[in-house]
């Protein structure tokens, strides 16, 4: 069974720094594809970053240049570096993970609903 945990999530002010870990068991290999999603209260959930076994990287428009995926090279652990943090970051921010497929790579960024595995998430919270 995939299990997902996340955690490094906190309070920080506008233009610092946080690295979210997203520790992953189960099926996960290098066939994978992972991602980090975020939702704010009264928002839906939405696509940050994904990540698949060879190499592919999506990031949404709203964090390119500030924001950075990784994963080990076990696959057991997923990362979100997240730099110059602005306010509307603010968020719960979760782990996913599904089974690669490279026509469905870029589509899942923005189709949440579609991930079969998540984690519980970790809350980040920016102040002006």
């Amino acid at each position: 069974q995939v299990q997902l945990v996340e955690s490094g999530g906190g309070s920080v002010q506008g233009g610092g720094s946080l690295r979210l870990s997203c520790a992953a068991s189960g099926y996960t290999s290098a066939t994978s594809t992972m991602g980090w999603f975020r939702q704010a209260p009264g928002k839906e959930r939405e696509g940050v970053a994904t990540i698949s076994g060879d190499g592919r990287i999506a990031y949404a428009d709203s964090v390119k240049g500030r924001f950075t995926i990784s994963q080990d090279h076990a696959w057991t652990i997923l990362y979100l570096q997240m730099n110059s943090l602005k306010p509307e970051d603010t968020a719960m921010y979760h782990c996913a993970a599904d089974r690669y497929t490279p026509t469905r790579f870029e589509w899942l960024l923005l189709h949440p609903a579609a991930w079969p595995y998540w984690g519980q998430g970790t809350q980040v919270t920016v102040s002006a």
